[in-house]
């Protein structure tokens, strides 16, 4: 009678062992390097998952994954469901506060809307087209012309002008604010001399700035052809003159809490200033100055709405008071659309501002 004896089970050699041990060394290096992009990015909740691909234990995984992405979605959901219950019962003179869906709606017909703008704006140019090719076909000589689309602008066309207007404010923000603040934080006696004005001009507000401002280029801004228009500068330099301050600050306080043996270092080699600045004082401040940055945009995306609304400029703010003054039933909806359209720029901005930062101070990297 024959035995069946088992076969002994193969274990992999030490050197398998080893390499699959470093493969998974190498994935997870890889995984904790992107965890500080992802976080820069909003996406931190990515490196759990990430993390459970790669073989790790999923019990403090998933916990991890519930605390980045399931308690904020947990907490947007509950207060989606109280703004639905609360909502209808509040009367306003434009009648019940809306809830979710008829916001949602109403960004929905916005969208809408915008698209018949467009189609209704491509109509008018064919229509030009048309009409000049057979002009043309009875007389090449004759004068043709293309005329400008003037239709009503559209949401995203208000949401576009806001945008080019705040990155303009902040620009001319951040190239007076950079260089003034590197001078303040080298010398004590120019911030001697500034702080002064800084205090005096920092907490004045953009209701009392555009009055002046709108005075000022009216007078000062006279053109047969203008590059831009009265109304865009007018609340680019608004936004500019209330959000100049943070970067300034932060970039003279960066500047002069820098190590002091690297001055020193350079003024021992008798480097130049330019090289000065840009080797040793820059690096050195840049997270400060950042930080400014952030600030800046953040209180110039909010001056801007303010200044829109009241100098009636084209943006955001001019679609909110213009739909204030409509008060039809659809009204209060497509302010509160604005709202959030405002908030979630907002942040998106302050992102975006956080991975510029990242990624010349070379903070994400772990």
């Amino acid at each position: 009678m024959s035995t069946i004896t088992a076969e002994p089970k193969s274990t992999p050699a030490p050197e398998q062992e080893g390499a699959r041990a470093e493969r998974r060394q190498r994935l997870h290096a890889r995984i904790n390097r992107a965890d500080g992009y992802l976080s820069v990015l909003g996406l931190g909740w990515l490196t759990p998952m990430l993390l459970m691909g790669a073989g790790e234990p999923a019990k403090p995984q998933l916990q991890a994954l519930w605390q980045q992405l399931g308690v904020p979605l947990l907490a947007i959901i509950l207060f989606l469901a109280a703004w639905g219950t609360l909502a209808p019962r509040v009367e306003t003179s434009l009648g019940v506060v809306p809830g979710p869906a008829a916001v949602w709606e109403q960004a929905g017909n916005l969208y809408d809307d915008h698209l018949a703008q467009r189609e209704k704006e491509a109509a008018f140019y064919q229509r030009q087209e048309d009409r000049n090719a057979a002009k043309l076909a009875e007389d090449p000589t004759a004068e043709v012309r293309i005329r400008d689309y003037t239709g009503k602008p559209t949401y995203l066309d208000q949401i576009w002008t806001s945008l080019q207007t705040v990155f303009m404010g902040f620009l001319l923000a951040t190239l007076i604010a950079v260089p003034l603040g590197i001078a303040c934080g080298l010398s004590k006696t120019v911030n001697a001399a500034f702080n002064p004005i800084v205090q005096i001009f920092k907490p004045v507000s953009p209701l009392a700035w555009l009055p002046i401002v709108t005075m000022v280029v009216s007078a000062v801004y006279v053109s047969d052809d203008p590059m831009f228009s009265k109304s865009f500068l007018n609340s680019a330099i608004t936004v500019m003159l209330c959000s100049l301050w943070p970067t300034l600050i932060n970039t003279a306080v960066g500047v002069s809490s820098i190590d002091k043996d690297l001055i020193n270092v350079g003024r021992v080699l008798q480097l130049p200033w330019r090289t000065t600045v840009f080797k040793l004082v820059l690096p050195s401040a840049l997270p400060l100055i950042f930080t400014g940055l952030r600030l800046s945009l953040g209180v110039g995306w909010m001056v801007l709405i303010a200044a829109e609304m009241l100098a009636q400029n084209p943006g955001l703010g001019k679609f909110v008071w213009d739909e204030f003054q409509n008060g039809s039933s659809s009204s209060l909806a497509r302010i509160m659309v604005a709202v959030f359209t405002i908030g979630i720029i907002g942040f998106l901005l302050d992102r975006l501002m956080l991975a510029l930062q990242a990624a010349f101070t070379h903070s994400a990297q772990r």
